[in-house]
């Protein structure tokens, strides 16, 4: 296996590999040109499909950040407020009509609990590097992710959910659900009471 294949499949990698190398500073480099565009300029589109997300009809208000950009899904109608960050080494899928509020960071990377394995080595060409790893991350359709919200790799959120601002989610959430708190849980279903034609009183 490639070290890029080892990654995305959630193995041991080495992120001084060459291919790997490469691909983060062409994205690093797209997302400042990315971020240095006004928000009415089309050539922000082309930017996007420079970096090789997948997906079309989204809107990412930027400044974006992202490590590789390609290993990317986000479907339509999906937006993101400003200072949005994807450490996509492992891939990241994000529905349709997902609203993610300032400050959201999605963060597939995962480094080995022991410092013994987690510290950088030479290696036998003198090239620093280290052990790596990383999960996948999974956000379901019809999603609203509050303002400064963290997932970290391994998690899948359902369809429907709301996640309060300020949460680390570190586990997965169940479809329809209300969640917040560091570390994030659920806290209640969300059903028809909380249609807006129930809550007059925001009219």
């Amino acid at each position: 296996m490639t070290e890029k294949e080892k990654m995305i499949s959630g193995k041991i990698y080495d992120p001084s590999d060459k291919e790997l190398t490469q691909l983060r500073q062409s994205a690093h480099r797209l997302c400042i040109e990315y971020n240095a565009l006004p928000e009415t300029d089309d050539k922000r589109g082309e930017v996007l499909k420079s970096l090789g997300i997948n997906g079309s009809a989204f809107y990412l208000q930027g400044p974006v950040q992202f490590d590789y950009g390609c290993f990317t899904t986000i479907g339509v109608n999906s937006y993101a407020n400003f200072n949005f960050t994807c450490v996509d080494c492992c891939p990241v899928t994000i529905g349709d009509n997902v609203f993610m509020g300032p400050n959201v960071s999605l963060l597939t990377p995962m480094h080995p609990l022991r410092w013994q394995d987690r510290n950088q080595y030479a290696k036998p060409d003198g090239t620093m590097t280290d052990k790596e790893y990383a999960k996948p991350i999974t956000i379901g359709n019809n999603c609203w992710i509050a303002g400064n919200v963290t997932v970290c790799g391994g998690v899948t959120i359902g369809d429907g959910c709301v996640i309060g601002a300020g949460s680390v989610v570190t586990r997965d959430i169940p479809p329809n659900s209300l969640a917040a708190g560091v570390p994030c849980r659920v806290i209640r279903e969300i059903t028809e009471a909380d249609s807006l034609e129930n809550h007059p009183e925001l009219f």
